[in-house]
C-alpha cells in the first residue's frame, strides 16, 4: 500500500503488549483487605469468538467509499471493525473484554487527506450513513461507539494517516499539525525544530492531536503551558456541509469565535483535519519535586496561593490521603520503604504527596522555584526531594496499563472528573467522595475512592477521582450505571462541571443540559443542523446521547 500505518492498541484494553502493570505484592494485599478476595483471573475473549453482526453497508455504498479513499482503506475484516467499536472507558472495555461488539462499525474507513475526508462527509450525508470519527481510540465517555442512532449503517472514520507538523513557525511560534498525528509524534516532530507543544494528557502515547482539539483535552502541564483550548489559535473541519476554517491571528473583534463552537465539539459537527497552535520553545531544563502536607486543605490552599500570586509551577498535583496511600503502597523498593519511615518520623505518616514540575530556561526555573517553595512551606510542606516525583514522571503514562490488570482481578475500576471555584472545592469533593461510596455500599461492596487536584486557575481547581470496588459479575453495566449516576447528580448539584477534560460524549450527556440550560442546548443543536443538517454525525453523542449501559 506503499505506507505505514501506527498499529492501534489492543482491542481489548490499554496500549500494547509487552507493558502490562502487575501489582507488587503489599498492592494485591491491600486490596483483597479492602475490596474482598478476588474471584480469580478473568481473561478476555479470544478474537475469534468476538460476536460481530455481519456488516450491514450496502454494497453501493462501499463502492463509493472506496472510489473515494480506494479499497484497500474501507475495512471490513473482524479485527478493524472490533477495534473500532468502543473507546476505553470501563463499559467499553467490559464489553470487549467479555467477547461483545455491539457497537462495532460496519467498515472502517481511512482518508489519506482532508479532501478525501471532505468527499466521504459527503457521500455519507447523501447515502444516508452514520459516521463516527476516530483518532486514537482513547475516549473514556463513550465517545466513539460506532452507533448507528436512526441510519441502517455507520462507518469509522479513522484519521491515522493524516498525520505530520504540516509547518512550524519559530518566529511566530505557531505550528500546524495534522489531526491524526499521535502525541509522542507530535513532539518528536516539534522537538526537532526546538519546539514544544507542551500537552500530556495521561493518553498522551495513543491520542491524536485532532482528538485532544475535538474533546477540549487538558494535559497534565496545563498549569504552566494551557488547556488545549487555549492553544488552538485556526483550525480546518471537514462537515457535510462543506469547510468551516478560522485564520491564524493573534486575535480578533470579528464576531464571535467560530473554535469555541468546534473545540469540544466531539465529531457531532464534522472532522477536525489539522490545527495550528501556539507553541513555545522546548525547554532547556526540567525540575520536579516531591513535598508531602499533613492534610488535603492544607495541600489544596498553597495550590491555591502559587495560583493566585503567579508562581505556580507547569505541572501541579495534589493527591489526598487515600490516593497516596495507594501510591505508596504500589512503589516498592528500598527506596519507598526509605520513604515512608522518614515520612512516619515527621509526622506526616497519612499525609498527601504533591508533585511539582518546572520547565524552561536554568534560571528562570531557579527563580520560580525559589519563590513556590516559600510558599509551600508557609503551608507545612515538607520537601521530599526529586527522587519521588522523577518515578512519578517515568509513571505518568501507565496508569491505563494498571486499570487493565485490576479489570482481569475482577474489580470495577473507573474514573471521573470535574472543577470548581477554590470556594467550593472541599464541599465538591466531599459530595461525590460520599455519593460513589453510598452507591457502592448499597449494593453491598466496599469500595475506595481516591482524588487528586491537577489543573489549577485563579478561580478553581479540577479534581479527579478513581473509584475501585469488586465487580459484580453478570450485572456490570448495572453497577457501573448506579455509581456513575450517583456521581453524576453530585457533581451537578454542587456547582461542579460534569466534565473538566473527558468531554461529554455519551457517558455525560444526561448532565449537559444542567449546565448549559436548555436554551443553551438548541444553540448547539441550531449549529449541528447547519453543519450536519441530515445527523449523521456521531450519533447518540454530546447534546442528544443515546441511554447509558445500564439505565
Amino acid at each position: 500500500m506503499g505506507e505505514t500505518l501506527v498499529p492501534h492498541m489492543r482491542w481489548w484494553g490499554w496500549g500494547t503488549d509487552g507493558h502490562d502493570a502487575p501489582l507488587p505484592p503489599a498492592a494485591d494485599a491491600l486490596l483483597g483487605e479492602e475490596l474482598g478476595t478476588a474471584p480469580g483471573r478473568l481473561v478476555p475473549a479470544p478474537l475469534e469468538r468476538v460476536a460481530l453482526e455481519e456488516s450491514r453497508l450496502a454494497p453501493p455504498a462501499h463502492a463509493e467509499l472506496a472510489g473515494i479513499v480506494g479499497d484497500d482503506h474501507v475495512r471490513t475484516d473482524r479485527l478493524s471493525r472490533v477495534t473500532h467499536a468502543g473507546g476505553r472507558s470501563y463499559p467499553d472495555l467490559v464489553r470487549l473484554r467479555a467477547g461483545q461488539a455491539e457497537f462495532a462499525p460496519d467498515a472502517v474507513v481511512e482518508p489519506a487527506d482532508g479532501d478525501e475526508v471532505a468527499g466521504l462527509l459527503a457521500a455519507c450525508a447523501r447515502l444516508g450513513v452514520a459516521v463516527v470519527p476516530f483518532g486514537g481510540g482513547t475516549s473514556v465517555v463513550g465517545g466513539v461507539e460506532a452507533l448507528r442512532g436512526p441510519f441502517d449503517s455507520v462507518v469509522s472514520v479513522d484519521l491515522r494517516r493524516l498525520t505530520g507538523v504540516l509547518s512550524a513557525d519559530p518566529h511566530s511560534l505557531l505550528a500546524t499539525i495534522a489531526a491524526g498525528t499521535l502525541g509522542p509524534a507530535a513532539e518528536a516532530e516539534l522537538g526537532a525544530r526546538g519546539l514544544t507543544l507542551g500537552h500530556f494528557p495521561q493518553s498522551f502515547e495513543f491520542s491524536t492531536v485532532g482528538g485532544w482539539v475535538a474533546t477540549r483535552s487538558a494535559g497534565q502541564s496545563s498549569t504552566g503551558y494551557g488547556r488545549i483550548d487555549e492553544l488552538v489559535v485556526a483550525m480546518k473541519v471537514a462537515t457535510p456541509s462543506g469547510w468551516v476554517e478560522s485564520i491564524a491571528v493573534p486575535a480578533s473583534a470579528a464576531g464571535p469565535d467560530l473554535r469555541e463552537l468546534l473545540i469540544g465539539s466531539e465529531g457531532t459537527m464534522g472532522i477536525i483535519t489539522e490545527a495550528t497552535f501556539r507553541v513555545r520553545p522546548a525547554p532547556r531544563e526540567r525540575r520536579y519535586e516531591a513535598w508531602s502536607f499533613r492534610t488535603w486543605e492544607a495541600g489544596a490552599d498553597a495550590l491555591r496561593e502559587l495560583e493566585q500570586s503567579g508562581h505556580a509551577p507547569d505541572v501541579a498535583r495534589l493527591s489526598d490521603e487515600d490516593e497516596t496511600r495507594l501510591s505508596m503502597t504500589l512503589s516498592s523498593g528500598v527506596g519507598a520503604k526509605a520513604l515512608a519511615r522518614y515520612l512516619g518520623a515527621r509526622g506526616h505518616a497519612d499525609g498527601c504527596l504533591a508533585i511539582t514540575g518546572f520547565e524552561g530556561d536554568p534560571e528562570e526555573i531557579a527563580y520560580r522555584r525559589y519563590r513556590a517553595r516559600s510558599i509551600l512551606r508557609g503551608h507545612g510542606a515538607l520537601g521530599l526531594g526529586t527522587a519521588p516525583a522523577e518515578k512519578w514522571v517515568q509513571g505518568r503514562f501507565h496508569g491505563p496499563y494498571l486499570r487493565d490488570e485490576l479489570l482481569a482481578r475482577g474489580i470495577m475500576v473507573d474514573t471521573l472528573e470535574t472543577a470548581t471555584t477554590w470556594t467550593g472545592a472541599m464541599g465538591l469533593y466531599e459530595a461525590v467522595r460520599s455519593a460513589i461510596l453510598g452507591a457502592i455500599g448499597e449494593r453491598g461492596h466496599r469500595g475506595r475512592v481516591m482524588c487528586h487536584i491537577s489543573h489549577l486557575y485563579p478561580t478553581g481547581c479540577s479534581l479527579y477521582f478513581t473509584f475501585l470496588t469488586r465487580q459484580e459479575q453478570g450485572t456490570e453495566m448495572e453497577q457501573w450505571h448506579a455509581v456513575k449516576s450517583a456521581a453524576g447528580d453530585a457533581i451537578a448539584s454542587a456547582g461542579g462541571t460534569i466534565s473538566h477534560h473527558h468531554a461529554v460524549g455519551r457517558d455525560h450527556a444526561p448532565w449537559l443540559g444542567r449546565e448549559v440550560g436548555e436554551l443553551g442546548l438548541d444553540l448547539i443543536r441550531a449549529a449541528k443542523a447547519t453543519l450536519d443538517p441530515e445527523g449523521v454525525m456521531n450519533p447518540g453523542k454530546l447534546v442528544d446521547g443515546a441511554p447509558l449501559p445500564g439505565a
